[in-house]
């Protein structure tokens, strides 16, 4: 080959590098931009309070401790944790972590097996007013969910579920519109010929949407589960405006109490970012376990 046929062949190459380095590049400069502020989160854990304001602020201190996190889990006492800079203020971490674990859990399950369903009966089945079914519910995800909240607030109130978990779940654990419509552009694209064969094999409805349709979606429905998780872990106005016992109270809700109930003008920083901190590490281990299907099921989707 001539060194023209080779400069000719490279140049498509090279000509496509400069897109590429930038595209590499924006992409790490979004990854700092959202890290970073995660990253003085624990900075600012694992320093004291009289350390906060003191005018070093570079990424890795000096002095490095844990008292903060062993305040937050309980394993000091108020004394300690006062002569550490603390407010004094208790966090009943481990409680309201479980909370959290409940209602995630529920709701995932909730979520997810309803939805599913749903998918199932608007992409495989056939009855009248389906599609219009269909429109209606879907007019869900353009209504803003802050519209709905205070007419829930007063269902909920006249029902006399304050401070329970079943107030707690009420308005998300049937369905979502989302997931429905996620799931059901998924099955649309599955051969029809698998779902006759079972058919053709005596199986019913039921018995075809548990054996053959659930497994084939397996991937979608993971991604399903766990953008919920991420929702619901999130959640905050609702929780707080329902769940103010501590029976019920959330973690999310804990952490915005733990800050106004410090007794000095100033909020306990350490203690608050110590616990945003350790609020984080579920649904991270869970991002880092299950990215990948994550990942997959949307790029498989947004294909078909």
């Amino acid at each position: 080959m001539t060194d023209t046929a080779r400069t000719v062949t490279r140049r498509p190459a090279l000509l496509r590098r400069p897109g590429r380095v930038l595209g590499w590049a924006l992409l790490i400069l979004l990854l700092l931009i959202t890290l970073t502020p995660f990253a003085w989160a624990i900075r600012t854990a694992l320093i004291s309070n009289a350390e906060v304001f003191n005018g070093d602020y570079s990424l890795i201190p000096r002095n490095l401790t844990l008292i903060n996190f062993k305040r937050v889990l309980g394993l000091v006492g108020v004394e300690e944790s006062l002569a550490a800079g603390g407010s004094g203020a208790k966090m009943y971490f481990w409680l309201y972590l479980r909370n959290s674990l409940i209602f995630t859990a529920l709701l995932v399950v909730g979520q997810v097996t309803t939805s599913t369903m749903a998918a199932y009966a608007f992409s495989r089945l056939r009855f009248p007013g389906r599609d219009l079914l269909f429109g209606l519910l879907l007019t869900g995800m353009m209504i803003p969910p802050i519209f709905i909240v205070l007419p829930n607030f007063v269902l909920i109130k006249n029902a006399g579920l304050l401070n329970t978990f079943t107030g707690l779940l009420a308005p998300y654990v049937l369905v979502s519109p989302f997931a429905i419509f996620f799931l059901r552009q998924f099955m649309l694209s599955l051969p029809r010929e698998v779902e006759e064969a079972a058919m053709l094999d005596g199986a019913g409805s039921w018995t075809t949407f548990r054996k053959v349709i659930v497994p084939m979606t397996a991937t979608p429905i993971t991604t399903v589960a766990i953008i919920q998780a991420v929702f619901a872990w999130n959640e905050y106005l609702w929780p707080q405006l329902i769940g103010q016992d501590h029976g019920v109270r959330l973690l999310n809700v804990a952490l915005a109490v733990f800050q106004q109930s410090s007794p000095s003008t100033r909020p306990d920083w350490t203690g608050l970012m110590a616990a945003a901190t350790l609020q984080t590490i579920p649904m991270l281990i869970v991002l880092l376990v299950l990215g990948r299907k994550l990942v997959s099921s949307i790029s498989l989707t947004s294909a078909k």
